[in-house]
């Protein structure tokens, strides 16, 4: 049987979603408007649900494709100009060679016999998910995981693998250690807000579900990984990634590093300017990690380590300075969100910047540079498109009145249940809610403020209503075609949903029994902060 397109997948799904509107009957929740850390939030009273006029949606569904766009805009411009960085990066070919460079280095610490026993190649594997699953557990990397979806990939191809192990390495490892999360302030921030509770309390046991879930996500990407290595033709993306085995195949013969020119030195003087003026003007950063805040001096340290290190890399090539240039991006996009809030309008902005430096880097001309960046545009169309019909469904189901409705329903099953039959529920109706809603915040607004009270009734502490809430949230956006962030890293990656999907649903049933027996310990002992 043929699968179908996403774009076909999705329309389906918003097109069942339009039907439910004309059987579920509306329904709403009362709002009312609460300051949390500055923020002011709208959100659900628990007990002021009525049943409103049913709002069938009929051609409505057209226009939900619309709106889709406009809600998603900052994701669709995001993956944009992301796609539009990464060619004119790629055009200079200083991440092949880099990666080329790299796999010769651990070839030859493979003749370690300590590296020969435990494989290079799985430690490598290991620390690059241990770093994306922290950054998902400390500041909730999600969009980011985007961006370097497009390194992780030809890197993996490169070592022998395939596409998805590229995904699995940093989009999924950050998405685990978001759902596992110690300091997350998308996650844990806002709910603990909500419910009352000291903002990110009860660390102790979220770090031992943080590290239980992270050993589960390497071991199974482990052992997929060796598995395709041995018999690449067991990816189910074999056939597929001919795309990435053919673009790998062409650049090994061009491993002819390019000296660099007057354009690499004015790029390098002007950037090193740059970096002094912002020494300067913001000589102590506060850089904010879960509930602690530092300051310290940052930006002078950058500057410090950039400026002498891009001065040796541009004596060596433009290859390597422009490598140098994507690593201080990832060094100042990590202190832009945890020291000044970055969203993924700066971020878009970081990543254009640096396409730019790096095609002037390499002695392009601006109309070249602006040609590149339109050709990685239309590269990139298929994913923003999914994007915005993907944001369809929530529009549809908000317009039909039904989404209060549904929640209402659900949570009524919780009236009857025991303490464990509690949590399962509250559990469930997360992780159900998150394969139509997967913003974190917005779901948190909507259920915690119910949920807290509740769990009061019933003597359950807001704490592992908090619990349940967190790792319902974690798991089930790693398929849902709601998620930007997950058709984004799919789009850019190559791989098709319904193949994504047939993939990742056995692992992610693993992830959602082990997410519920986690919840359960909390319920018989005791722990700080529940």
């Amino acid at each position: 049987m043929k699968i179908p397109h996403t774009f076909t997948i999705v329309f389906c799904i918003v097109i069942i979603c339009a039907i439910a509107t004309w059987i579920v009957p509306g329904g709403e929740f009362a709002r009312e408007t609460i300051n949390i850390d500055g923020i002011e939030r709208s959100i659900v009273k628990g007990d002021t649900f009525e049943y409103t006029d049913s709002q069938p949606q009929t051609w409505q569904v057209f226009v939900s494709f619309f709106k889709g766009f406009s809600r998603t805009a900052h994701i669709i411009s995001f993956i944009f100009m992301l796609g539009g960085a990464f060619w004119i990066l790629n055009a200079t070919n200083a991440i092949n060679i880099g990666i080329s460079n790299f796999l010769r280095s651990t070839e030859r610490l493979q003749k370690n016999r300590f590296f020969k026993k435990i494989g290079v190649n799985n430690l490598v594997i290991t620390l690059i998910m241990l770093i994306f699953s922290l950054f998902g557990a400390i500041f909730g990397m999600s969009e980011e995981t985007i961006a370097f979806i497009i390194i992780f990939v030809p890197l993996a191809i490169s070592m022998g693998y395939d596409s998805v192990t590229g995904v699995l390495m940093c989009y999924v490892a950050a998405h685990v250690g978001f759902g596992g999360a110690m300091f997350n302030p998308f996650t844990i921030g806002i709910a603990q807000g909500l419910a009352g509770l000291p903002i990110f309390s009860g660390l102790e046991y979220r770090v031992l579900c943080w590290i239980i879930l992270t050993l589960i996500t390497i071991v199974f990407t482990l052992w997929y990984a060796n598995r395709v290595k041995k018999n690449p033709k067991k990816s189910f993306m074999y056939e597929i990634d001919s795309f990435w085995r053919d673009k790998a195949a062409e650049t090994q013969g061009v491993q002819k590093t390019v000296k660099s020119t007057w354009a690499t030195w004015v790029v390098h003087g002007a950037i090193s300017i740059t970096l002094i003026v912002c020494s300067f003007l913001f000589t102590y950063s506060s850089i904010t990690v879960g509930n602690n805040t530092i300051s310290i001096m940052i930006f002078p340290i950058i500057a410090a380590f950039f400026i002498p290190f891009g001065f040796y890399s541009a004596l060596k090539s433009v290859h390597n300075y422009i490598l140098s240039l994507l690593l201080l991006t990832v060094v100042v996009l990590i202190v832009g969100v945890l020291g000044y809030h970055w969203y993924v309008g700066e971020i878009a902005g970081l990543f254009f910047a640096m396409g730019v430096a790096s095609g002037l880097a390499f002695h392009h001309t601006f109309d070249k540079i602006i040609r590149l960046f339109l050709e990685g545009c239309k590269d990139i169309m298929n994913a923003a498109l999914v994007v915005a019909i993907g944001g369809g469904i929530i529009i549809i189901l908000e317009d039909g009145k039904i989404i209060d409705t549904i929640l209402y329903g659900i949570s009524q099953t919780m009236a009857t249940a025991g303490e464990i039959g509690s949590v399962g529920t509250m559990y469930f109706i997360q992780t159900v809610l998150n394969l139509i809603i997967p913003s974190s915040s917005a779901k948190a607004v909507l259920t915690i403020p119910m949920m807290a009270e509740f769990s009061d009734l019933i003597g359950i502490s807001r704490q592992l209503t908090v619990l349940a809430y967190q790792l319902g949230d974690g798991f089930t956006n790693m398929i849902t075609p709601t998620s930007g962030v997950l058709i984004g890293c799919l789009g850019i990656a190559r791989v098709p949903y319904s193949k994504w999907l047939k993939f990742f649903l056995p692992f992610l049933c693993i992830l959602v029994i082990i997410g519920f027996l986690l919840l359960l310990p909390p319920i018989f002992m005791q722990f700080s902060g529940f």
